[in-house]
């Protein structure tokens, strides 16, 4: 997957801009402090995010896409860091008060156990406090597996859901596509 993306990657700014409504969700967060884009490709969000005043960290298997998302923060002096890595082996959860999974979970049958074991991961290692927003294609049954992990744990809150619609376009292929989202924020409580 990893030589894949990093093939999609030349074509700079791949996904286009954020959901407008992730951005102003996070936007009206009034303390901003470290947040934890995990999978963050090129930087979609990981840029636009730092520009609203988050000191991010974008965690991502694909060379290519750091590389990018390094010069625009080097290039515009953005408190963001992008780190080559698979997402599955990083661990240091503890030390953001924000993590962001956006389009990281199929819950496909190859990866369902894989995936539902590593978001188990992320809640039980991040702090208590930590606003933890998840970005989720709404086909097959990926929201409804998402939901059930969410309540089947006595330590999430769900702060704040809605539907996104993600807009594509292919300049080059002229190709158009619509596909809606589903964003779930949920924070871990104090236990």
């Amino acid at each position: 997957m990893k030589v894949e993306y990093d093939k999609y990657y030349q074509t700079e700014n791949l996904f286009g801009n954020p959901y407008p409504e992730l951005i102003d969700f996070y936007s009206r967060i009034k303390v901003k402090s470290k947040l934890l884009d995990l999978g963050c490709g090129q930087g979609r969000d990981s840029i636009a995010l730092a520009k609203l005043g988050f000191v991010v960290t974008g965690i991502d298997n694909s060379k290519v896409g750091i590389e990018q998302l390094n010069e625009i923060a080097k290039k515009e002096n953005l408190p963001l860091l992008g780190i080559v890595d698979d997402i599955f082996n990083y661990s240091n959860f503890g030390e953001f008060e924000f993590i962001l999974l956006d389009s990281m979970f199929h819950f496909g049958k190859k990866e369902r156990v894989k995936e539902t074991e590593f978001l188990n991961r992320v809640i039980a290692e991040s702090k208590p406090n930590t606003l933890i927003t998840i970005c989720i294609q709404k086909t097959g049954k990926k929201l409804e597996i998402l939901n059930s992990i969410i309540s089947n744990r006595s330590d999430l809150e769900i702060i704040h859901q809605i539907e996104l619609i993600y807009i594509y376009h292919d300049e080059e292929s002229n190709h158009h596509s619509e596909t809606k989202y589903e964003m779930v924020s949920i924070r871990k409580m104090n236990k």
